[in-house]
């Protein structure tokens, strides 16, 4: 089949291996002093490893490749134990890969191994360098008449298939869970909504991946020990599915937080807004 795939210039590889802790399959080694792939089998195409490649020897291609087998590769990863499998499904999550997920889900049910919950050292999200987590203060950015309003965001990242659901700053968190449209409707969002809570946001309607979006939210609530959801959305129809899948994720989780629904219009005003 032709599907997307790793490619590394042995010209430019200097066999320095910072590539290899960032393949999560276990696709690439160090052989006669280069980075090779070892087997189309293990390569899922996503391309975690090619911002570690100090010389960028390493981008994706679209050939004639083997299949990426995900049972193969979950056989692999299931040696190494609780903390390598917590990675890898990471980082499926991280790249929004839910055909993947599904699949390394539905071979650890078959082979009896339970999901593990503990994050680990080293995901994705943290070798990503565009995800990499961060925490900060709201910008000092005076708000005086005339001038630019300060930004209330406090974290990195904010996009739900990249956040991590157990990373400290969302430990006792008022959560705002924002429709991507919203932000950009309402010309006093970080004033009047952001300020004091953590965001993540989403497109219900565009977004790949909702069975991940359960999973993580569920796991914000039952591990990163949220305090409250706060849901906005916007009034057209396709955005109704924000709440539902916020709402169905909260049904699964074991703890119980308050959820406000918000929503918006998409001239800028405030349609609805009560807790749940």
């Amino acid at each position: 089949m032709k599907r997307k795939i790793i490619t590394i210039d042995e010209d430019l590889c200097t066999g320095c291996g910072d590539c290899i802790p960032n393949c999560p399959e276990g696709a690439i080694q160090i052989i006669d002093g280069k980075a090779r792939l070892v087997s189309d089998l293990f390569c899922d195409g996503l391309g975690a490893c090619i911002g570690t490649c100090p010389e960028g020897a390493i981008s994706i291609e679209e050939r004639e490749a083997e299949p990426y087998d995900e049972a193969v590769v979950m056989e692999r990863i299931a040696a190494g134990g609780p903390n390598v499998i917590r990675a890898h499904l990471d980082h499926l999550t991280a790249h929004g890969a839910t055909a993947y997920y599904r699949d390394a889900l539905a071979y650890l049910e078959r082979a009896g191994i339970p999901v593990p919950h503990d994050e680990p050292k080293n995901t994705c999200a943290g070798t990503c360098k565009g995800s990499a987590p961060a925490a900060f203060s709201a910008s000092s950015i005076p708000g005086d008449h005339g001038s630019r309003r300060p930004s209330q965001l406090t974290h990195w990242p904010v996009q739900l298939h990249l956040v991590s659901p157990v990373a400290p700053y969302f430990d006792g968190a008022d959560i705002l869970v924002a429709a991507d449209c919203v932000a950009y409707t309402l010309g006093d969002f970080h004033k009047d909504f952001l300020k004091g809570k953590k965001l993540v946001i989403a497109c219900p309607k565009l977004d790949t991946g909702k069975e991940v979006y359960l999973e993580k939210i569920r796991r914000m609530i039952d591990e990163g020990n949220i305090n409250t959801l706060t849901v906005m959305l916007m009034e057209v129809p396709c955005c109704t599915g924000l709440l539902s899948l916020v709402q169905q994720a909260a049904s699964e989780a074991a703890r119980t937080v308050p959820i406000k629904k918000i929503v918006v219009g998409i001239k800028g005003d405030i349609l609805e807004e009560r807790w749940l």
